[in-house]
């Protein structure tokens, strides 16, 4: 069974501007001549990687709730310029949109076990992720998300 990961989206308003960014960063890399892949860089390399790598995903808190996923294919630890451990989750660069789910602020990432993760949208709730972003948020707030 797959591990996953949550973490806050920070700087991002919405999905649509998580997905604007990814966009930019991978336009960034393919004028630079690297390769065209996105990555989440994290102090903390994760100690149960092979199950989180093995169909885990990394699910956004963006304004207060899990909205997206995206897919980990891999996690690279690396040591920065300053002797500092860290790694990058390679991320699929898909942002798979989901239920709402309100979670509270906190520091880093964490596991999240896929019982306990948010459905993915699917084709059936389509109208929800075409809604306004500040529409999504308002009904979201009064906790008809």
């Amino acid at each position: 069974m797959s591990l996953n990961l949550i973490k806050l989206c920070v700087g991002c308003d919405s999905v649509e501007d998580l997905e604007e960014w990814i966009a930019f960063r991978l336009d960034e890399r393919r004028r630079a001549g690297e390769p065209a892949e996105h990555w989440h860089t994290t102090r903390m390399v994760p100690t149960r990687g092979g199950e989180i790598t093995d169909g885990g995903s990394l699910y956004w808190v963006i304004k207060g709730s899990v909205q997206c996923r995206q897919l980990i294919t891999e996690i690279r630890p690396f040591t920065d310029g300053e002797g500092i451990g860290r790694c990058h989750l390679v991320l699929d660069p898909e942002v798979v949109r989901t239920d709402w789910q309100p979670r509270r602020a906190f520091q880093g990432w964490r596991y999240l076990k896929p019982a306990d993760a948010p459905a993915d949208l699917g084709k059936g709730r389509a109208a929800l992720a075409e809604m306004p972003p500040k529409l999504r948020l308002e009904l979201a707030e009064l906790g008809l998300l």
